[in-house]
């Protein structure tokens, strides 16, 4: 026994000096190691297992040979991702609007209740259009577009087709030092980036889960998906749900990904220095998904446990913007005070000053940006919300002077910038580290800032703004 401990202790020093000297010779030993076990396992098999009839026609390998392929496997995941997507925004749009009106029916039973009860102008507006109309709006945009993608992902898990996902992209996140697994918790990421943090607990490696856990914002929750196709209507001068819009939005997805790469890259050789850990993935045969068990899975273990986040940051983000929209030093309210400081440094990124302070009060929910940035342009006092996307066009454009700029750079910034509040707090929670959480929130604000500056610089340097 203390010879086995001996042995192999000293095996694990031989190792770790291998990859000191030559990281590839330890990734090429290991993939050899886990060959010749998979090997020995198929011939072992063929000796002791007997099949009596076998199938004519091989599904899963047929499958297989156009998923998995190095020709088709991408473009066949991207066509399935936008039909997700597709699915969920076009789903989600006539459930959303439904349970806008009843809350907001709600809303307008609590004013006549605080009218039949004499209170303070002050009370109704802090309690109704501050905390009820922000939790309102947050749960009206969240749970439709949650309550299809989480049952649409759960689905091709059940179906088997994920690891599919992470064996296509499994290369890609090799090369840039992250683990292979990192694809699903980043697909995750797309439904809400709390619950791809929380995905990441599949990565074994602690190094990797930590760059998993750092780069899932890139990808856009569905909280940042209304204002990325609200915006991308604008910039194609059309609806929101054009072919144009469509087109814009899933490149803002695809620079998103690229990202994750480029970052998970860059913490891989610095902060986060490592060599990727072996991926050794057993793709399960395809099976008949369990539709019900699905659904009630997606909707108890996700859906409403992201929601129920989502609403305990919503609440006191509605007071503390309406305490701000409605406090006057002189003849601004401290909202507006806060934009025209912010200014100088929001026209460096190609935005503006109220648009980074919709931004800094979006923090906890992504969903309340938009309609932050309106009621901050109307100087209403309180949330609103704009009738049509030309009505938004009109606002922005017209009367506030935005530009193709001003639209790319907002979206971008929406795209790159820190993680929500109930995402952070999933990452404190995750990483049980103030560090890495802090690390979450500066790291993507940094990268939103560079990649803005950068665009508006260049943009106005070659004259085309």
């Amino acid at each position: 026994m203390n010879h086995s401990s001996s042995t192999t202790g000293k095996l694990r020093d031989i190792m770790k000096e291998v990859e000191r000297i030559s990281p590839d010779v330890t990734l090429k030993l290991n993939d050899s190691i886990v060959s010749t076990i998979y090997g020995d396992a198929e011939r072992i098999t063929r000796k002791v297992v007997s099949q009596k009839s076998k199938p004519r026609v091989d599904w899963d390998k047929k499958l297989d040979d156009v998923l998995t392929s190095r020709t088709l496997g991408i473009p066949m995941m991207l066509l399935l991702l936008a039909l997700v997507f597709w699915i969920t925004v076009t789903g989600a749009n006539y459930p959303s609007t439904v349970l806008a009106t009843v809350l907001f029916w709600g809303q307008d039973r609590l004013t006549d209740l605080c009218a039949w009860l004499g209170a303070p102008a002050w009370v109704k507006g802090f309690f109704v259009e501050g905390i009820y109309r922000c939790v309102a709006w947050v749960v009206s945009v969240m749970l439709p577009p949650m309550a299809i993608f989480f049952p649409c992902f759960t689905l091709l898990e059940d179906l088997g087709y994920l690891p599919r996902v992470a064996f296509n992209l499994d290369y890609l996140f090799k090369k840039a030092g992250a683990h292979g697994k990192q694809s699903l918790t980043m697909t995750m990421g797309f439904g809400c980036n709390a619950a791809g943090v929380i995905a990441c607990r599949i990565i074994e490696s602690p190094r990797e889960r930590l760059i998993a856990m750092l780069t899932n914002n890139f990808v856009p929750c569905n909280g940042r998906f209304p204002t990325l196709i609200a915006l991308a209507g604008i910039l194609v001068m059309g609806t929101a749900y054009s072919l144009g819009a469509a087109v814009i939005v899933m490149g803002i997805v695809l620079f998103g990904i690229a990202v994750t790469l480029a970052v998970s890259r860059a913490l891989s050789a610095t902060l986060l220095k490592g060599v990727p850990s072996s991926f050794t993935l057993e793709l399960p045969p395809y099976r008949k998904p369990r539709v019900g068990r699905v659904i009630i899975r997606s909707i108890y273990d996700r859906t409403l446990f992201v929601l129920g986040r989502a609403v305990c940051v919503a609440a006191p983000a509605g007071a503390v913007t309406w305490l701000l929209a409605n406090i006057y030093v002189g003849d601004l309210s401290v909202l507006s005070h806060c934009a025209n400081w912010l200014n100088p440094f929001g026209t460096l990124l190609g935005m503006d000053g109220f648009i980074l302070m919709a931004f800094i009060l979006g923090l906890p929910a992504n969903e309340i940006v938009l309609p932050i940035l309106i009621m901050s342009y109307l100087a209403t006092g309180s949330m609103v919300e704009m009738d049509s996307i030309e009505a938004l066009r009109r606002l922005f454009v017209v009367e506030h002077g935005w530009t193709w700029l001003t639209v790319l750079c907002t979206m971008l910034f929406s795209l790159l910038h820190y993680p929500c509040g109930t995402t952070l707090w999933t990452i404190r929670r995750e990483s049980g580290s103030v560090k890495w959480t802090a690390l979450a929130a500066l790291i993507p604000l940094g990268v939103a800032c560079a990649v803005c500056f950068v665009i508006a610089l260049a943009a106005r340097q070659a004259g085309w703004v």
